[in-house]
């Protein structure tokens, strides 16, 4: 198991984490936290290489994908960097690449009365700005959880209000502070709460953030 605690804080710069083959030639991961080794919940950077592909597999609790570079494919479609995608409780597919790509995977975390399909192209979306100055994209709300990218400028502050379930975020550009430490492009951070203040350090500071869906027992 990696980073199973779900009481615990957790950050990863998955920059400076090696690359680990997969069953599959040419398909390689950073596991960031893992259940099993090939199932469980299972959250991971995962990397294809030009032609690459993963035989045909059933996500029987869900799959969530962020494309962070080129171009993931499967039988239903291609997904361009900058697409999000979550894939519902029970849906199988057949994930390749024909150039290569860099995606940021989920598994195995949904709930199961969550089986809507999605997929966005959020650099064709229209972003919100809110009241703390920053610009936001929801991406998907159910239940407690919320997954959203929020976007902002240097100096920005933004403080979250306490929810159940706790924080997650992958740092997707710039440099993002809190009271722990200093996080760059790639770090990826889990939290139990999230009543920690966060300040972006550089110009156009971009992270994927989901709350409220930490299995934390009370």
């Amino acid at each position: 198991m990696i980073n199973m605690d779900f009481t615990q804080r957790v950050a990863v710069e998955s920059v400076n984490t090696p690359w680990l083959s997969s069953p599959a030639p040419g398909v390689w991961r950073k596991p960031l936290e893992r259940e099993e080794k090939e199932s469980g919940h299972t959250t991971s950077i995962v990397k294809y290489e030009a032609g690459s592909h993963f035989a045909r597999h059933t996500h029987p609790k869900g799959e969530e994908i962020y494309v962070l570079e080129g171009v993931f494919s499967d039988e239903h479609g291609h997904y361009p960097a900058g697409s999000y995608i979550r894939n519902p409780p029970g849906s199988a597919h057949t994930p390749y690449s024909q150039l290569g790509c860099v995606i940021f995977v989920k598994l195995n975390q949904f709930e199961h009365q969550d089986v809507k399909s999605v997929v966005i192209d959020t650099t064709a979306s229209a972003w919100l700005p809110n009241t703390e100055g920053l610009h936001t994209l929801p991406l998907h709300k159910f239940g407690n959880e919320q997954v959203t990218l929020i976007t902002s400028s240097k100096g920005d502050h933004f403080q979250n209000e306490n929810v159940v379930g706790g924080q997650e975020i992958l740092v997707l550009s710039g440099v993002l502070q809190d009271e722990f430490g200093t996080y760059s492009a790639g770090t990826w951070l889990r939290s139990p709460y999230v009543s920690q203040s966060l300040r972006c350090l550089t110009e156009n500071t971009t992270m994927l953030m989901k709350t409220g869906h930490l299995p934390i027992d009370e």
